[in-house]
């Protein structure tokens, strides 16, 4: 009788838990997928009757939230929830989910969800339902699907113009030309996005500027149109941002034409404003601003500091640059050639070559100051020999190379042309020059800079000086101004 006895002392703490199981508060049932669809729309519609554009910002940020758990027949489900059959939506959509046999969607039979309903024909909920399907088809690799799906929510929004759509539209915006940038297929769609900014511009659409301009910039950056580019980001209008995320892009975008036209030094502050703007949960995107101001400041002729390359998640990432930055710093052509071809496939990924290209004439002037520093004077022979210059006319490259440093003013010296020589100038104090005063007035520039755009960040509810009072809150005041007038009365007569 052993297992009588085993199951008598397993079920008699069941028997006493039981009460206390009794008295705990039920968890709250947990919504199927299909439930929480339900309610983004609602909040869609609620933000499309009141006209409250953060409440469609706040459906397409639930939505970001649930995608990983979208299947087929829940935005089936939703779409049937949703739009009318007879709809032309609802018959452009369905076909492009895939028909998935014998899979089953996230119901809780358990605990029975409030019926939510919608009202159907509204605008919004059709912009969303398009863009819940793009969504959907992107995740699961359904390209062609998607792009059909983009096209005809891009044909839709043609027809609109309405403030809570705006929210949306620039979603679509963006995802249209993803999918056409995953099928290499980002020139089709050029003339498509430049009617869609004119548009935008005409129907006063800010958010879709921002967004449609930032594609636009990636479209031609993509295939390496800079003039293109610059041209365009120069005429459009230009406004206050509405969102962090597209100024980030706009600064990556505008520091990457800098860098291409030799303006390191605008181009340093855009790609470094853009790398401290960015999202902490943006990593890929910060890797990409830090890649690219690493070597403007590489071409600038400065070294960044190692706790660049050691941020946290991007120090693999970093690490072909941060080498690239030892030979830069050491000045030593072997070891660039050495690096730039062992990190090559790197930095072709990268579209940073042409900038490496640009980086030797750098390693060159380095090593020179070292050398210049080293020896108070030296032969010409003997700086092509250090550089390790291997032509033919080494020592005459050598003397233009130092020649063009002397008028840079990279190195102070001079050059002896009868016996072969460079003969360095004594270092001075530099607390004698005005080098430390610009360091100072760059730094104190940049906090100022930094307040005034905190400053501007700020945010107020509302109307806020508008607001009556109410009755209870003016007989309160009243109250209390009478007591401190009373106060001060009697202060006023013990000292007369």
């Amino acid at each position: 009788m052993p297992e009588d006895v085993e199951m008598n002392d397993s079920a008699q703490p069941a028997a006493v838990a039981a009460p206390a199981a009794a008295d705990a508060p039920a968890p709250a049932p947990v919504l199927s997928t299909l439930q929480h669809l339900k309610e983004i729309a609602s909040v869609v519609e609620a933000g499309s009757l009141t006209k409250e554009v953060r409440r469609i910002s706040r459906a397409v940020r639930l939505t970001v939230a649930l995608r990983r758990r979208l299947a087929a027949p829940d935005v089936a489900a939703f779409l049937a929830f949703a739009l009318p059959p007879s709809s032309e939506a609802f018959t452009r959509l369905s076909p492009l989910l895939p028909k998935e046999d014998g899979s089953e969607m996230d119901v809780d039979a358990a605990a029975p969800a409030a019926q939510v309903s919608i009202k159907h024909g509204l605008p919004e909920i059709e912009i969303y339902c398009y863009l819940l399907v793009l969504i959907f088809l992107i995740d699961h690799k359904k390209y062609d699907e998607a792009k059909a799906c983009a096209n005809s929510s891009i044909a839709r929004l043609k027809n609109l113009n309405r403030r809570t759509v705006d929210v949306l539209a620039s979603r679509l915006y963006s995802y249209y030309s993803y999918v056409h940038e995953l099928t290499n297929s980002l020139a089709e769609i050029r003339g498509t996005l430049l009617g869609l900014h004119r548009m935008a511009t005409l129907h006063h659409d800010e958010l879709g500027q921002e967004t449609l301009l930032n594609l636009l910039l990636r479209n031609y950056l993509h295939y390496n149109l800079y003039d293109q580019a610059e041209k365009l980001r120069s005429k459009a209008p230009r406004f206050e941002a509405h969102s962090n995320q597209q100024f980030c892009r706009y600064l990556f975008y505008l520091g990457k034409i800098r860098t291409i036209q030799l303006e390191y030094t605008d181009a340093k502050e855009s790609l470094l404003q853009a790398a401290r703007k960015a999202p902490t949960a943006a990593r890929g995107f910060r890797i990409q601003c830090n890649k690219w101001a690493i070597l403007v400041r590489l071409l600038l002729g400065e070294i960044p500091e190692r706790t660049v390359f050691m941020q946290k998640g991007m120090k693999a990432a970093l690490t072909p640059y941060f080498e690239l930055t030892n030979a830069v710093r050491v000045g030593d052509l072997e070891v660039f050639r050495a690096v730039a071809e062992k990190f090559g496939s790197t930095f072709s990924a990268d579209r940073t070559s042409n900038l490496i290209v640009r980086l030797r004439h750098n390693v060159i002037r380095t090593g020179l100051r070292n050398i210049s520093i080293s020896y108070s004077r030296i032969s010409l022979a003997d700086i092509a020999k250090k550089l390790r210059l291997d032509t033919k006319t080494a020592v005459a490259d050598a003397e233009s190379i130092v020649a063009k440093a002397i008028r840079d003013g990279a190195i102070d010296a001079t050059i002896d042309h009868a016996n072969g020589w460079v003969v360095s100038k004594e270092t001075g104090d530099v607390y004698s020059t005005n080098e430390p005063q610009a360091a100072f007035n760059s730094r104190i520039a940049f906090c100022l800079n930094m307040h005034n755009e905190a400053v501007k960040a700020l945010r107020f509810p509302p109307n806020s000086h508008k607001e009556k009072e109410s009755a209870e809150k003016r007989r309160e005041r009243l109250q209390q101004e009478e007591e401190l007038a009373k106060h001060m009365a009697e202060e006023e007569d013990d000292d007369f």
